[in-house]
């Protein structure tokens, strides 16, 4: 299946932190584009100041999709969202021949560029069965329990991720298969083109604003939503950086201090880990983010599309 020409995806991608929101607001503004987004946490409209979602003002400058959308009770999956997104793709690519992608949930975003892996449905009952007893015995259990069934996936997964090692030992106790088996990682087709654009910072300057980030969180009442959210703590999309943190301090087991000053370093440790994800795609061209005349010169130049000229809502 061939790429049609004159339609293109423009991925907008980097460490948490480094400023995506306002550059790819920026740069949908100026070419008059969709956005959507691969943050696989602002999907969740219960968490909204420590998941730092688009501003009303950045909100009103183009057309958001994928942003609080779901509920953090809803379960979802890099395999639901390359579904969601292509039927979406397919939708706006007749209303017009640009459109941006932005976020740094590298998984996500992979699924949509290149696809994943198609897996088996995982039955509730195995799902349910696994997770009591990974409760029981804890992460030690869970990681033997995966090199027992899958050696080969046990070498090359996180093994501090337990969501990663849990689906891994559910396809394989369903299926009677390595979950590894089923990882075939072959490049699917897409009928549009996609130009990566990559964002970064020096460490230090990165490191300070996601330090000033966690701050004006702090300020604008992320105790306060956490403190609201943690009666659904047991909840998959709340195992992340912000809140995990913050209901360490809810159960009186840290201090605020502390809780946030764990909050800066696991982000500054996420945003290392993304940043190595992304330096393995050799298709991403990398900018700072106050480059943005660069960034639309490039767009421009990979797909002849004059943003004077262009209108995302009047396509012939």
């Amino acid at each position: 299946m061939k790429n049609n020409p004159s339609q293109y995806l423009i991925v907008i991608t980097g460490p948490t932190g480094v400023g995506k929101t306002q550059v790819s607001t920026d740069i949908a503004s100026t070419f008059k584009a969709p956005v959507i987004s691969a943050d696989s946490r602002q999907f969740y409209r219960e968490m909204k100041i420590g998941t730092a979602v688009p501003a009303p003002t950045q909100l009103e400058k183009a057309r958001h999709y994928f942003i609080g959308n779901l509920s953090i009770h809803d379960y979802y999956n890099a395999s639901m969202f390359e579904v969601e997104s292509l039927d979406l793709l397919t939708k706006l690519f007749t209303e017009t021949n640009l459109i941006l992608m932005t976020g740094g949930s590298c998984l996500y975003l992979d699924a949509v560029c290149q696809g994943i892996d198609d897996l088996p449905p995982v039955d509730p009952g195995i799902r349910k069965d696994i997770a009591a007893e990974y409760h029981s015995k804890g992460l030690s259990w869970l990681r033997q329990k995966l090199k027992m069934l899958d050696p080969d996936h046990y070498e090359i997964v996180d093994l501090k991720n337990p969501n990663r090692m849990l689906k891994a030992i559910e396809i394989s106790l369903m299926t009677g298969r390595p979950y590894s088996s089923f990882l075939t990682r072959e490049k699917k087709e897409r009928k549009f083109n996609i130009v990566k654009i990559g964002l970064n910072l020096e460490r230090k300057e990165l490191y300070d604003k996601i330090n000033s980030r966690v701050d004006e969180m702090i300020e604008m009442g992320l105790p306060e939503e956490a403190k609201d959210l943690y009666r659904f703590r047991h909840l998959n999309a709340l195992n992340t950086v912000g809140y995990k943190e913050l209901f360490l301090y809810i159960e009186g087991k840290t201090s605020l201090g502390r809780a946030i000053e764990l909050i800066k370093r696991n982000s500054r440790r996420y945003a290392k880990r993304q940043l190595t994800w992304l330096a393995k795609d050799k298709e991403i061209t990398w900018f700072h983010p106050s480059d943005l005349q660069g960034i639309i010169k490039l767009i421009e130049k990979q797909t002849g599309i004059n943003p004077q000229q262009h209108s995302a809502d009047k396509r012939t």
